[in-house]
């Protein structure tokens, strides 16, 4: 993701944010706090965890206040202890405080689905197996979630419905078959447009390789039957395994030799790390 598009996403869900959190602006700080009021703070670590939104948190204070003096002390995608300053900010303490609520949410949401993906990469290490995130993000900031996947090594599945075809059980219910699912896909979409198809048994897996799909899901296969497939396919399409994709699991499934493995989990279930701003002046 480039910067230019980085910067757009965050600023339309800032800008949400600021609707949400200052309809009408901070009636504490701007009734209790100096209009000439300086403070510094800095953001702390309560928790281990691995960094992804400094670039929001700044961008926040750089919309209410250009002045704000942002200092980063980490870089994105780096492990970090309790304890750590992230970061140093400093600057009118109207602006900081009105900040640092939505600041700290996006930080904190987003450290925590780059913790969670870290574990999931670190437990499939030295297999060929790339950790995919899904759709199941928070309305709104997908593409901020999922940026934070790929910080933390996690690979970006489709960000929309748009972006590629996915032929799922449902679909596959109404059409009544892979084949002429696929066929209707192919005849439908542009050139380039990738054909993914969801199977739920091998002999699924071998009708999504008989049509021409260019990707196969796995669904909640067991681990035998995820290698079966892979020798089934023999590396002709990539294979996707999904469902119930437990950190306890995911190196077994990783080992059957399947080309990826999506988490839902990385982004509907991940913790929050715990971050606060805590002013020293």
């Amino acid at each position: 993701m480039g910067t230019e598009e980085l910067n757009r996403i965050m600023d339309a869900a800032i800008d949400a944010a600021f609707r949400e959190d200052m309809p009408s602006g901070d009636i504490t700080s701007e009734s209790v706090i100096p209009a000439g009021s300086r403070s510094e703070a800095y953001f702390l670590a309560k928790e281990d965890g691995v960094l992804a939104g400094l670039p929001v948190a700044r961008r926040v204070f750089e919309k209410l206040d250009p002045s704000i003096i942002f200092i980063e002390r980490f870089r994105e995608g780096s492990a970090f202890h309790q304890s750590d300053k992230l970061a140093r900010v400093k600057g009118p303490t109207i602006a900081l405080l009105k900040g640092e609520r939505t600041a700290l949410n996006f930080l904190q949401r987003l450290c925590g689905i780059a913790t969670a993906t870290r574990r999931y990469v670190e437990a499939v290490a030295g297999t060929k197996t790339r950790i995919l995130d899904t759709r199941k993000t928070t309305p709104g900031l997908r593409l901020l979630e999922k940026y934070a996947v790929s910080t933390a090594g996690g690979t970006n599945h489709r960000s929309s419905l748009s972006e590629m075809v996915l032929i799922k059980d449902n679909h596959l219910r109404r059409v009544g078959s892979v084949s002429e699912a696929v066929r209707r896909a192919r005849a439908a979409v542009r050139p380039g447009i990738r054909i993914e198809v969801e199977a739920a048994n091998l002999l699924q897996v071998r009708e999504a390789l008989a049509a021409g799909a260019d990707m196969i899901m796995l669904d909640n296969m067991t681990v035998e039957m995820m290698r079966q497939a892979v020798a089934l396919a023999a590396g002709r399409v990539p294979l996707e395994a999904s469902g119930n994709m437990t950190l306890d699991r995911v190196r077994a499934v990783a080992e059957t030799g399947v080309d990826f493995i999506s988490v839902g989990a990385l982004t509907h279930s991940a913790k929050a790390i715990d971050i606060s701003l805590d002013f020293v002046s």
